[in-house]
């Protein structure tokens, strides 16, 4: 089999090598040496079938669905089944009291996007952008008056954004959403939404979906589950639903084991060291959040469509 796909693209390839030779013009829009036949994967196709864009995958279907660990043919062959919508998130790197790690939004959303494209369907999740606007370091307002924080001034969190975009529209993209997990991300992404929707029409469509940081509605679910204890507050830029959906991506986020071992394993009255329960509290987190913000997501897309 994979003899005969080899065999295949090297006869591909020898017709592009005829083609040019003739004079026939390659078709548009791929990469290409000089004159030789379009290439993709890093190299030239005429010096590898596995740089053809038409190669099979010599691997198996990769089961995942953030961008950075697939491969080239695994991204071609998604959007050929129909995975044309790419999340966007953007998460930061600041302080979050004395147990969560700087990247805390960044380790809520590995959880949180993984779990929302699955849910599409139709949908890969882009690396999450970890840099974003976070106070002056000049003036060390907001969270820069914290060391460890990084920030960008916001014409550079935009100018991001927008050549992120960019790139998933050059590729054939048809659904470009952003979502956040910061309360100071949401302006920036809403208007590079905003600028590029404007200039393509829709096609593709580019939708900033507030919902997945509409963090009233997550707390108010999770009252009813005893995560949120009235009137029980350790002062600190942490709470038990961002700890226990921090925890899903990865317990040593929230320093968990050191904290059960030292009694530390609590955050505004809520006990964390039951780590049965914690699991079991944090898919209920992951769940809810990821359930809320596909459905916005298909909202959004569909809007589009009208």
């Amino acid at each position: 089999m994979k003899r005969a796909a080899v065999v295949l693209c090297a006869i591909v390839a020898m017709t592009w090598i005829i083609q040019a030779q003739t004079g026939a013009p390659p078709p548009e829009g791929r990469g290409r040496g000089q004159g030789g036949p379009p290439s993709m994967g890093g190299g030239q196709c005429a010096n590898n079938p596995y740089n053809c864009p038409d190669t099979p995958n010599p691997l198996p279907k990769a089961d995942t669905v953030w961008l950075e660990e697939m491969t080239w043919m695994d991204v071609r062959d998604a959007m050929k089944a129909g995975k044309t919508t790419i999340i966007i998130s953007t998460g930061g790197i600041e302080p979050n009291g004395p147990w969560l790690a700087l990247g805390k939004h960044n380790y809520v959303l590995t959880a949180n996007c993984d779990a929302i494209a699955r849910k599409l369907g139709n949908a890969l999740c882009a690396p999450i952008v970890k840099f974003v606007p976070e106070g002056n370091y000049e003036t060390k307002s907001g969270h820069m008056a914290t060391v460890g924080t990084i920030t960008l001034t916001q014409p550079v969190y935009e100018s991001l954004l927008t050549d992120i975009v960019r790139s998933f529209k050059a590729h054939g993209f048809e659904n470009i959403i952003m979502i956040g997990d910061s309360g100071g991300n949401g302006s920036g992404m809403g208007a590079v939404a905003k600028t590029l929707n404007a200039e393509w029409a829709g096609k593709p469509l580019v939708a900033h979906v507030p919902e997945h940081y509409t963090y009233s509605v997550v707390t108010k679910e999770m009252a009813s589950k005893g995560l949120v204890k009235e009137g029980q507050g350790d002062g600190l830029h942490d709470d038990p639903i961002i700890s226990m959906n921090m925890f899903m991506a990865d317990p040593k986020s929230i320093r968990y084991d050191e904290r059960v071992k030292a009694g530390k394993a609590s955050i505004n009255g809520v006990d964390l060291s039951d780590r049965k329960k914690t699991t079991e509290m944090g898919k209920a987190i992951v769940e809810f959040r990821a359930t809320y913000t596909a459905d916005a997501i298909k909202k959004a897309i569909a809007a589009n469509k009208k």
